[in-house]
């Protein structure tokens, strides 16, 4: 069918059915060519980039809406080619190209090029570095064939170094079209392309050129030493360099050798500030460029490198490297950053990846790896709103990326498969149990027919896994849901990843310990649970929040208990009164039905009433107040509101009432119809209700 088109294009991809006539958004599939990525220090982080022909861009690590969409991207003011350089101190200033500086506060990009016009005394590489100094965040060096640095935001610069590239590097023989006698084309065509200050050391820079030279000065740009490995030749181009975290005298150099048509990956390593280097690609797929190499800032030793393909990684320095890909599209990897916890990756057509947590990672060593069973130590956790959105949610087929988890990441190995239930317990500092999870445990079932929903809206229940292998469970610092007669998805849902509601009170910040239980032993770590930092209540705000949810909690136990006695003697009295007869015993059985129909009452609903009737006061109506009652204080991180307080008093008034008239049922009127029932030659009535009892 000749109608059907599809063109492919630097935003992606885009579908014709009618011959050309109208075409479909390109905005269906993560296409986004990226050249670098770096992130900024707000919180949650962004991470940035520009894109080969579709501008710049910002996105949010965790969206406040539960995925990251539309709502969480924005234009940042920079070329489509260039980096991106947020202000350490002020998240509103993002720098980039060659160099423009944005304001998000107003919209504004402003020209702040040393460069005023071109005049041919410097060269800029499309990509130039701008890279602010991780050891003086006043510092911003961007590198044309010299080194610039500003102090004021590009408001003045300086030089602070000579031409760091070759005089004359001659041609490419690849290039076919220049011949080394053209001397407009023959000399000084480099650019520095790679600029790694020391995070130890606001005077050390290392500068990697796209001719093949490395340059490092100590004495923040006085004087520059040539310090290229004898191996390096003309248009090696040095790709990406990374200053070690731990030791000045090491860093770290990704070489691509793209127009001598080699495609063999480079990684060059110094110990000693650049005397000597070591190649050190043992495990890397000899038909692999690489791009980048960053050092861990946590664990020496720790590298990761970003080919052509995928992204390796190293735990002794370099030495051996192994495939990171998991889930991982095979696809340009430009360019790689740890922000703290985690890996960021900016592709060359499939946009930005994160890998949460890697915290497993700094812990695996030999005796990790030859352990039985080992329960790594879990990385401090935020406490998050799982979605804010109080709105319509989006169409599933509305592109967006994922969340991180909302919850505490644990992660545990297993070596063998675990003989018996493997059980995680979580405990607060005083030592009481908060949540209990086994891989034994079972999923409720879920009635597709009776949700009110679709089902690919609903979150798949997480279990523990008993079986061999890595395994990561996350909980979402709720103490186990309440017992409610209602239960609902709400209207903040996400596509395959809404959780019914009512949630139990969320933890406080603090301390907790987790317990481990597999293969007849048990393994304990610490937990440290934060709050988000963007809240403001102050603890005692959120502990007033949390004693209330608790009562409510224990109020919604107390009532839904006695709803499971009284229906359970209902259900014996409907057999009584079948098998009564006519007669005084079947009447004093219907009369007491009665008497327990009005108590239980029916739940609530659109447009219930609650306390005003006496159905308002009834048990079922009482669960779903309490059950209202608890979403409204959960609302947000946030003090009770006094018409909360004054509420739950009210309801907790009306709820004492009916539960003390189910206590003079159960102790004066069951115990005289039971009498009058054994007269009549039947079962008396049983109220005590069994462990377990399905909720309805």
């Amino acid at each position: 069918n000749p109608d059907i088109i599809l063109l492919g294009t630097d935003q992606g991809a885009t579908l014709s059915v009618n011959g050309g006539e109208t075409w479909s958004s390109w905005y269906n599939q993560p296409t986004a060519q990226f050249y670098h990525v770096i992130t900024d220090n707000q919180f949650p982080y962004w991470v940035y980039g520009g894109q080969q022909e579709s501008g710049s861009v910002g996105a949010a690590s965790r969206s406040d809406f539960g995925e990251i969409s539309f709502r969480d991207w924005y234009p940042v003011g920079v070329e489509e080619y260039g980096y991106v350089a947020p202000d350490p101190l002020n998240p509103n200033l993002i720098y980039g190209g060659k160099a423009t500086r944005f304001d998000r506060t107003t919209g504004q990009t402003q020209d702040i090029s040393p460069m005023v016009l071109r005049t041919g005394k410097y060269r800029f590489n499309r990509t130039a570095p701008l890279i602010f100094s991780p050891a003086d965040p006043h510092i911003l060096y961007l590198g044309s064939n010299v080194l610039f640095k500003t102090t004021d935001g590009g408001n003045s610069w300086q030089i602070i170094s000579p031409d760091l590239t070759r005089a004359d590097p001659g041609v490419p023989p690849t290039l076919g079209v220049f011949v080394e006698a053209d001397a407009d084309k023959g000399k000084h065509r480099g650019v520095i392309y790679s600029i790694a200050p020391s995070p130890k050391d606001v005077n050390l820079i290392w500068a990697g050129t796209d001719d093949g030279l490395i340059h490092v000065t100590r004495d923040g740009g006085k004087s520059w030493q040539n310090v290229t490995p004898p191996e390096l030749t003309p248009w090696g181009k040095l790709a990406q360099m990374d200053a070690s975290h731990f030791d000045t005298a090491t860093a770290y150099a990704a070489v691509n050798r793209f127009r001598l048509d080699d495609l063999h990956p480079y990684i060059y390593r110094t110990h000693d500030s650049g005397k000597t280097w070591q190649k050190i690609v043992n495990g890397i797929a000899d038909s692999e460029p690489v791009n980048t190499v960053r050092e861990d800032p946590e664990r020496k030793g720790l590298l990761f490198a970003g080919t052509e393909r995928t992204v390796y990684l190293s735990f002794d320095d370099g030495d051996h490297w192994q495939s990171l890909r998991l889930n991982l599209p095979a696809t340009s990897i430009r360019d790689l950053v740890v922000h703290q916890d985690d890996i960021v990756i900016g592709t060359h057509g499939r946009s930005f990846w994160i890998l949460d947590n890697i915290t497993p990672l700094r812990q695996l060593n030999p005796q990790v790896a030859g352990s039985q069973v080992y329960f790594f130590v879990p990385q401090a956790t935020y406490r998050m709103r799982r979605n804010n959105n109080t709105d319509t949610p989006l169409p599933p087929e509305e592109p967006a990326g994922k969340n991180p988890p909302d919850g505490a990441i644990l992660d545990y190995y297993l070596k063998p498969a675990a003989s018996g239930p493997v059980v995680l317990e979580i405990s607060d500092e005083p030592g009481k149990l908060v949540r209990r999870f086994s891989s034994a445990d079972k999923p409720e079932p879920v009635n597709e027919k009776d949700l009110v929903v679709p089902a690919y809206w609903i979150r798949p229940p997480q279990l523990l896994s008993a079986e061999s292998g890595m395994h990561r469970f996350v909980w979402n610092l709720h103490y186990p849901p309440p017992d409610a007669l209602e239960h609902e998805y709400p209207i903040s849902a996400i596509y395959h990843d809404t959780p019914r509601y009512p949630l139990g009170p969320a933890v406080l910040p603090g301390k907790y310990t987790v317990k481990l239980m597999a293969g007849g032993a048990s393994y304990t770590q610490p937990l440290t649970i934060k709050m988000d930092p963007r809240v403001k209540t102050s603890p005692a705000g959120l502990q007033q929040q949390f004693e209330l949810e608790m009562k409510i909690t224990e109020a919604m136990h107390r009532n839904y208990d006695a709803l499971q006695q009284l229906r359970k003697v209902r259900s014996q009295l409907k057999d009584l009164r079948q098998r009564a007869g006519q007669g005084p015993t079947a009447n004093a059985i219907t009369a007491l039905e009665k008497t327990l129909t009005e108590l239980e009452g029916s739940k609530g609903g659109f447009g219930a009433q609650y306390l005003s009737t006496s159905e308002g006061r009834s048990l079922a109506r009482l669960n779903s107040a309490l059950t209202s009652l608890l979403g409204t204080v959960d609302s947000a991180d946030a003090a009770p509101t006094t018409q909360a307080i004054g509420m739950f008093g009210d309801v907790q008034q009306a709820l004492e009432q009916q539960l003390s008239r189910w206590q003079e049922i159960r102790k004066q009127e069951i115990p005289t119809l039971n009498a009058t029932i054994r007269q009549a030659g039947l079962s008396p009535i049983n109220v005590e209700v069994e462990a377990g009892t399905a909720k309805k």
